[in-house]
């Protein structure tokens, strides 16, 4: 019986009804991790006897008579920028090589209420910064579609676990389209939810009024299943918003008839892959058959996001990796000289990519530059969470590619940093705007590459969200292409 690769739901379902035994369902993603983990690189971390224990304990529980809920017992990995207690919290960084978490984060807590097991720890670009994995301090991860290309990142370990059936799900984090690209580039489904709809404490953080962590999944249900367990309050966290977490699952088969989506009449698709703009026109002609009414709306500021958030997203980095210093954790140089000891330690433990950032970051918040780039770049970003609050006055969510191409080539942009920060153009904005935004599976390229949809909501309005999400993946099915491995 095929295990690994059906969603866990569906897992769920076949063992409550006797044919497979939690203890079966995590045998069989440990020996796919086994067999083929160490070409894709997805793990950093492999919880293999832990994870065996936890699901023996689950299947003497179902065996007793009592309920379990569906994540119980599943297997799904996290990204390497999560504290979870007694594991190694790397972020995928020589800094934090040898750090062992102390404490657990809320995202994985809630998940442990849940019943989850954790079953290993997933490469990404060094403290989430880079859209390819290939900024990792240990291997760069690779796409299970074709291994010669990147995964996506900074989620990138995590859209491999799940693409390559190394995990039943997953969870990802979010900074300027981490979650999102990756699944785009692996045919997954990826979910940003509104800023501060799930807590970011113990999350480990790049640039804090930015990120948000949200699942990686085999279909849209898995998707609402994750995020229902991991939102909600948490008085750790300041940004944590105080509202109710509705049923995803109620949403998912509302009819979509009558709604509107939102086409940006100044979206700039020359840029783009011909096939990326083929699939997005398709997709989008696809809704308007059924019913959805398409509605051009502007964003007029959209050319600013990128570099826009390339100001916001330095200048927060650069403030929140300053307690990496050498003294309190993490790696640790021999230098006797304090100054040398702050300088030496940071020169060994980070990595290019992470330099380049703290030092846009440190400059554009030095005396004399402060208001002309931070200032600047927030109130561009105030500007453009008022354009996207003005056109969700006229539509239900918005549509635009995740994207501007399919996976590029491993080393093919890593030496072109201006061309590889273009690639997040269309991620960006709801990032900057702390709007919720997934990418669906919604074709393939001739070169059998994966290429998603992104589906971009209003504040809070995840439901909508699922609602045409699940509806385009139950009635627009779409071949996958083959896994290399």
């Amino acid at each position: 019986m095929q295990i690994t690769g059906l969603p866990l739901h569906r897992l769920h379902q076949k063992r409550l009804g006797g044919e497979i035994t939690t203890l079966q369902i995590v045998q069989a993603y440990l020996e796919r991790i086994k067999a083929v983990d160490k070409e894709l690189g997805a793990f950093l971390y492999v919880n293999g006897e832990s994870s065996l224990v936890q699901a023996e304990a689950v299947d003497k529980k179902l065996a007793r008579g009592g309920k379990i809920g569906t994540l119980e017992g599943m297997p799904i990995a996290v990204k390497d920028n999560f504290n979870t207690r007694g594991i190694p919290t790397t972020c995928a960084s020589k800094i934090l090589k040898d750090y062992v978490a102390p404490y657990e984060s809320t995202v994985t807590r809630k998940l442990i209420e849940n019943g989850y097991i954790l079953i290993g720890k997933t490469n990404m670009d060094e403290f989430a910064m880079g859209s390819s994995n290939e900024n990792s301090a240990f291997w760069p991860a690779k796409n299970p579609w074709d291994l010669e290309r990147v995964p996506g990142g900074s989620s990138g370990g995590s859209a491999v676990a799940v693409a390559a059936n190394l995990a039943a799900g997953a969870i990802g984090s979010d900074t300027g389209g981490s979650i999102r690209q990756p699944a785009s580039f692996t045919n997954i489904v990826g979910f940003k939810p509104t800023y501060g709809r799930v807590s970011r404490w113990g999350m480990v953080a790049f640039a804090s009024s930015l990120d948000q962590a949200g699942p990686m999944t085999q279909d849209v249900e898995d998707a609402a299943l994750i995020l229902k367990a991991i939102s909600g309050h948490d008085e750790l966290d300041a940004t944590s918003l105080k509202v109710e977490v509705p049923d995803y699952l109620r949403s998912l088969n509302q009819p979509v008839k009558s709604m509107k989506l939102g086409i940006i009449k100044n979206l700039d698709l020359e840029s783009c892959d011909s096939q990326v703009v083929d699939i997005y026109k398709e997709s989008i002609n696809f809704y308007q058959k059924q019913g959805v009414e398409l509605v051009e709306i502007e964003i007029p500021n959209l050319e600013h996001v990128v570099a826009t958030y390339y100001i916001i997203g330095p200048c927060e980095a650069s403030s929140n990796l300053g307690r990496y210093d050498g003294i309190r954790y993490g790696l640790r140089s021999d230098a006797k000289a304090l100054k040398d000891l702050y300088e030496e330690s940071r020169d060994l433990g980070f990595g290019n990519e992470v330099k380049i950032r703290i030092l846009l970051g440190t400059f554009a918040l030095s005396a004399g530059y402060y208001d002309a780039y931070y200032l600047k770049a927030q109130k561009i970003q105030n500007i453009i969470r008022h354009q996207f609050k003005e056109a969700f006055r006229q539509v239900d969510a918005i549509a635009c590619p995740v994207t501007t191409t399919p996976a590029f080539k491993l080393g093919e942009r890593i030496n072109d940093p201006l061309k590889m920060y273009l690639s997040d153009i269309f991620s960006i904005p709801p990032n900057l705007a702390g709007l919720p935004a997934l990418s669906i599976p919604a074709g393939i390229t001739k070169n059998n590459l994966p290429v998603g949809l992104q589906l971009i909501g209003d504040h809070l309005q995840e439901g909508k969200l699922f609602q045409l999400a699940h509806f385009f993946e139950q009635n627009h099915p779409i071949e996958k292409p083959k896994l290399m491995i």
